[in-house]
């Protein structure tokens, strides 16, 4: 995974966290599952760069 795509997918999951707790202290539904489902985007995304970075592993292994 490259770093770049690091950063973008921990500042979304970021601005879900932020998103949600500030929905949460609004009692704004609305924005609690915009910010829940940004942060499950942003997980994953990671789960697919972790899943690619495994696959290019094995291939490099087998190289």
């Amino acid at each position: 995974m490259g770093i770049g795509d690091k950063i973008k997918n921990k500042a979304q999951e970021a601005s879900g966290k932020a998103k949600e707790a500030l929905g949460d202290a609004t009692d704004n539904e609305r924005l609690q599952a915009e910010g829940a489902k940004d942060q499950a985007a942003a997980k994953a995304k990671q789960a697919g760069e972790h899943v690619k970075d495994a696959a290019k592993d094995i291939k490099d292994d087998l190289s």
